[in-house]
């Protein structure tokens, strides 16, 4: 996974971040793909975590909202994952259960390769991003919302 694995790694800082959040699920869907689309039905909101080509520096993180996520994803080569999470929400909105709140926390990697660890900017990036994704939660279950 090497720096591909920042999601997760994301993922877990932020999952056992005290005090826990309420009514947030949180799934490592690196290979879930499309299997997710039913888990879509019964969700207000989407927060995805990933490494992502942003045309930054190693470890730049980029938070991006609603449209402007969905058009993110459009293009071919934002994401690692780019095939995976377009044709998740390309399927979900055909189905009418894109949820209506949306978020994407990226972050630039510096390799993408076969490896079990992540690079020093990457590894930096952790914390950072974990703040991010934690306060864009908050603010939804705040009724704020960033469109």
């Amino acid at each position: 996974m090497s720096d591909d694995g920042v999601g997760l790694r994301v993922l877990q800082t932020l999952s056992g971040q005290q005090p826990a959040l309420n009514d947030v699920d949180y799934v490592d869907a690196g290979t879930l793909s499309l299997l997710l689309l039913p888990r879509f039905e019964h969700c207000d909101a989407l927060l995805v975590l990933d490494a992502a080509q942003l045309g930054g520096t190693p470890g730049d993180l980029r938070v991006l909202h609603a449209a402007d996520m969905d058009a993110f994803f459009r293009n071919a080569r934002g994401s690692v994952h780019e095939v995976g999470i377009r044709d998740l929400l390309d399927a979900a909105r055909l189905m009418g259960s894109l949820p209506p709140l949306r978020a994407f926390v990226g972050v630039q990697p510096h390799r993408v390769a076969i490896g079990s660890s992540l690079s020093p900017p990457l590894q930096a990036s952790i914390a950072p991003a974990a703040a991010h994704a934690r306060a864009i939660l908050e603010a939804w279950q705040s009724g704020a919302s960033h469109d």
